[in-house]
């Protein structure tokens, strides 16, 4: 466990070095406009839909889960304005206290610290919330609830998107990110060729199976708490395979992959905690990079045992 530990503490010293947040936002920006961009023109698909799935599931649950929707949509607005508005008032004063190549950091940082303030105060009052956005529901006709629902799970469909194509592009790209960090953290150590037809194969297949799973569990995303669960074991089934993949095949000969298997527990652990980086607004496009890095040092650690 210590080895995931000190991995995990790598990703997230290198992921906040200056040039690799320059390649995050680079591709970062460039995956959600062309989702935003895709949202705007297939909009109408998107909602038809969502009303398709809605209409095969009790109100009762509708009307329940769209209040958790409801509050985490809240929970993101508050956390986007919270941000905002300290950047505003205080941007020129932490500009002239931290370095330009440690802005970037800083802003992620008040990010962190804003979403963890509105997530206690959230927690600490679900109840309340919860009951008295039922009651604003209660008020609403059905199909006000319904059409309310189905831009939520519109904006849904967008945002996973904007994370399977990150991990997916992050993959195709982890080569070039992985050898720059071994030439500068391990310089004597040489790496193995990458199979990259075989690589982008598998990527292939791991994304497909994970889109054809979450079209097939789609009606369990209206059950509160089990939709959370669902969601997290698809990411961190998605992430794991994929990142242990680009990893394995830079640094462990293929006789030597099977060995790899009876560490599944931490590869699952750095998955999680990679996982938890969708939760959070600007850092779910740091996720697959955090989750690349960590995942490789581990491996490089794990290569000594092997």
């Amino acid at each position: 466990m210590q080895d995931v530990t000190e991995s995990i503490f790598f990703a997230f010293k290198e992921i906040l070095n200056y040039h690799t947040m320059k390649l995050v936002f680079f591709i970062g920006v460039a995956v959600t406009l062309l989702w935003s961009a895709m949202g705007f023109f297939l909009w109408d698909t998107l909602i038809g839909i969502s009303s398709f799935f809605i209409d095969l599931v009790p109100f009762s649950m509708i009307r329940s889960n769209s209040a958790w929707m409801l509050a985490s949509l809240l929970w993101l607005v508050l956390v986007i304005v919270t941000f905002a508005l300290i950047l505003v008032f205080f941007g020129n004063m932490i500009l002239e206290k931290v370095s330009k190549e440690k802005y970037s950091s800083f802003s992620l940082g008040i990010i962190f610290l804003s979403a963890t303030f509105w997530a206690a105060i959230g927690f600490f009052n679900a109840g309340i919330l919860h009951q008295k956005l039922l009651q604003l529901l209660n008020w609403l006709p059905f199909e006000t609830v319904e059409a309310t629902m189905s831009y939520l799970l519109g904006f849904y469909f967008i945002y996973s998107g904007i994370i399977v194509t990150m991990l997916f592009v992050t993959s195709f790209f982890s080569e070039h990110l992985l050898v720059k960090i071994s030439k500068k953290h391990f310089p004597y150590e040489t790496l193995l060729e990458e199979n990259e037809f075989e690589t982008s194969k598998n990527r292939v297949v791991d994304i497909t199976i994970y889109i054809a799973i979450s079209l097939l569990a789609f009606p369990l995303l209206f059950i509160p708490l089990l939709n959370f669960i669902v969601q997290i074991t698809l990411w961190v089934w998605l992430i794991k395979d994929t990142f242990v993949e680009d990893a394995q095949v830079l640094l462990i000969r293929q006789e030597d992959s099977k060995k790899l298997t009876q560490y599944k527990k931490s590869f699952f652990v750095i998955s999680g905690v990679t996982a938890l980086f969708n939760f959070l607004p600007l850092f779910n496009i740091f996720g697959p990079f955090f989750g690349e890095i960590a995942m490789f040092h581990y491996i490089k650690q794990l290569k000594k045992e092997l």
